[in-house]
């Protein structure tokens, strides 16, 4: 099986979560001495894209989003032992999580699996996450953005104090938000460093911060 088959093959797996695919071309992508930047980058990342553009429009919903983003995990395991050892680290750290008070976790599951697929690092706080539960993530995790999304309208001024709290110890985090009663009219407001509508947009909006 040659390069771009491997490749392709990943993609298609993403695409179609098909988990035993992923994990079978992972393997053979490792011994074609393929590196993790490509394996993550041209092949499961543009898969992601394909689900990011097809749940946008509407044509796919979350359980497909979630089994998608579970198949990459799946590959990404495969791949840890190389991450670790210096080939191919990932973009960089995100610390997600839903902020606290709200439990609602569609959304920011969206934007993780999303991230994950672009070749970040992603640490997902879950639901509830007080603004010290994300800046010690931050820390532990060397990380470079904080991503709250708030779900509820009652919520919102959680990530005005997640944005306050990176002020307070002189933090260099990038603070980025989203979720339905969220809006950049908002983000603006309280200072925050970017906003994003939607999983696909979240990509290029933490590249963005990153780059």
């Amino acid at each position: 099986m040659g390069k771009d088959e491997i490749i392709a093959d990943l993609k298609t797996a993403v695409e179609t979560w098909n988990v035993k695919l992923a994990q079978e071309t992972t393997k053979a992508a490792i011994n074609e001495k393929i590196s993790v930047k490509e394996i993550i980058e041209l092949g499961l990342g543009k898969g992601m894209d394909t689900i990011g553009r097809r749940f946008d429009a509407a044509e796919i919903y979350l359980p497909q989003v979630v089994a998608a983003s579970k198949t990459m995990e799946a590959a990404i395991k495969i791949l840890e032992p190389l991450m670790t050892a210096g080939d191919g680290s990932l973009r960089g750290t995100v610390i997600m999580g839903t902020v606290e008070g709200d439990i609602h976790e569609i959304g920011k599951n969206v934007c993780c699996a999303m991230l994950r697929g672009a070749g970040f690092n992603v640490v997902d706080l879950g639901p509830d996450t007080s603004s010290q539960a994300f800046l010690d993530a931050g820390e532990e995790h060397n990380a470079v953005i904080l991503g709250g999304s708030a779900l509820m309208t009652t919520t919102l001024e959680a990530q005005r104090e997640l944005v306050l709290a990176v002020k307070e110890i002189d933090g260099s985090y990038k603070c980025i938000f989203g979720g339905a009663p969220c809006s950049k009219a908002w983000c603006d407001e309280i200072g925050a460093d970017g906003y994003s509508a939607t999983g696909a947009e979240i990509i290029d909006l933490v590249k963005s911060l990153t780059g």
